[in-house]
């Protein structure tokens, strides 16, 4: 096994520039959702760094971005679109490492390491977009039916970019794939460890909840009389835990992220509401039942008010993904190499490309410490020290495996 020199300091050189593209100016927060004028461009950034690094840049149909070796290679990256407000590591992190162990490679004359940037991963249009189409998850033609909540269509949105579309790349010419992201949890960083060994992700459900109620005058109608939608959603919300109690585990999540009441006035008592129900568990059984649950929820809801109470799925669901022994294993021993007894290996709360890859090639994941658990917020930061373990323990675990 040869090693990968990679230079720390062109590496957060590199991080850094990423974070101009849709920057926050009175914070390290970047604001570049997909396939926007910041992503685009923060793309062509891309491109241009990976044909100085040596290797062939590639942006297929989806706007996904590839930096390919020749000849058949082990995949590194993740992506760099962000939330509406989301940190500057999210992503990025796995993308620039990716660059740097793939051009200390080429100049080391080390093993074949290919880079990508995969669109739309944080579901601006659906959720792993670029992964979902690439891994063949997701038809092309369903992808361009998605629509952003701001009206604007996934085929509308990638026409921007233009000629840069070459064709897509071949999956086969992958040996495997790595991912390094930060964990956007507080486990490694309250326990003051440096690098974690993902060993499988989540797996997610979603849906959209419609409550018809009555719209009606807020002044003249009593509560008695009253068929307030809002306040029906606020019954299911509330009643999810104890419906779950005997089902979750401490691991287990839901979000309500997304709530819309219809007409949205203040005089008037909403007649319909809208949200996301969204849940995740690293077992499908637990997944199922926890999907049953929700249902008689809804249900009884229905039943007791007298009102129409819908759901509908928003996109396909995820399956929980275990990670490759074989990739733990590179990464495991990666880990102790550079930081000897400061690492765990544990699930990933949080969806990643990989998942998506999974079923193409082997696939693994190791994550960073994030300071204070913060995440998918201008707030996220991990310290410069882990970030750089992140990367040697990256280049480690690649070496091997090339």
């Amino acid at each position: 096994m040869s090693r990968i020199p990679v230079d720390p300091a062109r590496f957060l050189s590199d991080l850094h520039a990423l974070r101009r593209f849709g920057g926050d100016a009175s914070s390290k927060g970047v604001r570049r959702r997909a396939l926007t004028e910041a992503d685009i461009a923060a793309r062509d950034w891309l491109a241009e760094r990976i044909e100085e690094a040596g290797l062939e840049a590639r942006i297929d149909p989806l706007g996904n971005v590839f930096g390919l070796a020749e000849g058949r290679s082990l995949l590194l990256g993740s992506h760099s679109d962000t939330q509406p407000e989301g940190g500057w590591l999210d992503g990025a992190l796995g993308v620039i490492a990716a660059l740097e162990v793939a051009r200390a490679a080429k100049e080391a004359g080390g093993p074949p390491i290919s880079v990508v940037s995969f669109e739309d991963e944080e579901g601006r249009f659906g959720a792993l977009t670029g992964s979902s189409v690439w891994a063949g998850k997701l038809s092309l033609e369903a992808a361009d039916r998605l629509v952003a909540t701001d009206g604007t269509g996934f085929a509308q949105a990638r026409a921007a970019l233009g000629d840069r579309v070459g064709e897509f790349v071949d999956p086969a010419r992958f040996s495997g794939f790595l991912e390094m992201h930060i964990e956007q949890g507080p486990v490694l960083h309250e326990a003051g460890e440096a690098i974690g060994v993902v060993t499988g992700i989540v797996g997610l459900r979603q849906v959209q909840v419609t409550v018809r109620g009555q719209q009606n005058h807020a002044g003249t109608t009593p509560m008695a009389h009253r068929k307030d939608a809002f306040t029906l959603a606020a019954r299911i919300a509330t009643a999810l835990p104890e419906r779950f109690a005997n089902i979750v585990t401490p691991q287990s999540v839901w979000t309500i992220g997304h709530i819309v009441l219809h007409p949205g006035a203040s005089s008037v008592v909403p007649g319909r509401a809208e949200f996301s129900l969204q849940w995740r568990d690293i077992d499908a059984d637990r997944l199922d039942r926890m999907e049953a649950a929700i249902m008689g929820l809804l249900e009884d809801v229905a039943a007791e008010s007298g009102c129409e109470v819908t759901s509908a799925r928003l996109r396909h669901d995820l399956a929980p993904m275990p990670m490759d022994p074989s990739m733990q294993a590179a990464l495991s021993a990666a880990a102790e190499a550079v930081a000897p007894g400061r690492w765990r290996a544990m699930p990933s709360g949080a969806l990643h490309d990989a998942s998506n890859l999974a079923g193409l090639m082997p696939v693994g994941m190791v994550f960073v410490p994030s300071i204070g658990g913060i995440s998918h917020d201008f707030a996220e930061d991990t310290g410069e020290d882990d970030l750089v373990t992140g990367l040697q323990v990256l280049a480690e675990a690649a070496a091997r495996l090339g």
